[in-house]
């Protein structure tokens, strides 16, 4: 196991956060990827932050945007909550050094994968809510957090799912369309957890996790999809 914080830098992240932990242990779990254990990691916490990432989102947007649609909402909320904005939010906080994976993960890079620093950045939601449980709090943090991006906010087709982008990247450049392959299932429907692999020619392969294999495929194209964007700025 590799713990990716000292006590010095465990006080410099919560004053990123903005959030100091009456029961620490929740953030550490938090901050703990099913590499390291497949019972003590932050999936539960995850599902839960996800939900209230969700409703805290929609309830901005909702008072923000008072002769916006329904459809015009729903797309905004989408932005601000999918694996990219997660993943930037990821960074202001600088998760990635926190973050605890087993060796192997840390090897392959999962301290900078976009899916594994978004899901925590949930899981951190869901244990301050553990924490706390008071939603005003955590809305104001959260919101915090949210602060640089909420000005800027726009319904674009930057909404398609990262498996269409990553698609249409490819078609548009005349290149072979990616093949993903599941390569490891684990646990028991419905609490399996999938890697998948994605192969496109020219390219490295790149391995992609979730709990369906849908949701995996779309994390493997989201990183990819960020290495091309990253190749071509």
């Amino acid at each position: 196991m590799i713990k990716g914080q000292s006590k010095l830098s465990d006080m410099h992240l919560v004053s990123r956060i903005g959030y100091q932990f009456k029961q620490p242990e929740l953030l550490q779990l938090a901050l703990t990827h099913r590499s390291v254990s497949h019972k003590t990691n932050y999936e539960r916490l995850e599902f839960l932050g996800d939900s209230l990432l969700g409703m805290i989102i929609a309830h901005y947007l909702y008072q923000a945007y008072p002769h916006e649609n329904e459809g015009r909402l729903t797309r905004m909320r989408a932005t601000l909550v999918r694996q990219e904005a997660l993943g930037k939010i990821a960074n202001d906080l600088k998760l990635g050094s926190c973050l605890i994976l087993s060796t192997g993960e840390l090897k392959s890079g999962g301290h900078h994968r976009e899916s594994i620093l978004a899901d925590t950045v949930e899981a951190i939601i869901g244990a301050i809510y553990v924490d706390c449980n008071d939603l005003k709090v955590l809305q104001e943090i959260v919101l915090k957090w949210y602060e640089p991006y909420l000005d800027h906010i726009e319904p674009t087709d930057q909404l398609k799912d990262p498996k269409s982008r990553l698609q249409e990247y490819l078609q548009a450049r005349k290149k072979p369309l990616p093949v993903y392959d599941v390569v490891d299932i684990q646990g028991d429907a419905p609490n399996q957890h999938f890697k998948v692999e994605c192969t496109i020619e020219g390219l490295p392969v790149l391995c992609g996790e979730g709990s369906s294999r849908r949701f995996a495929e779309q994390a493997v194209a989201a990183d990819i999809l960020k290495q091309l964007e990253q190749k071509s700025a």
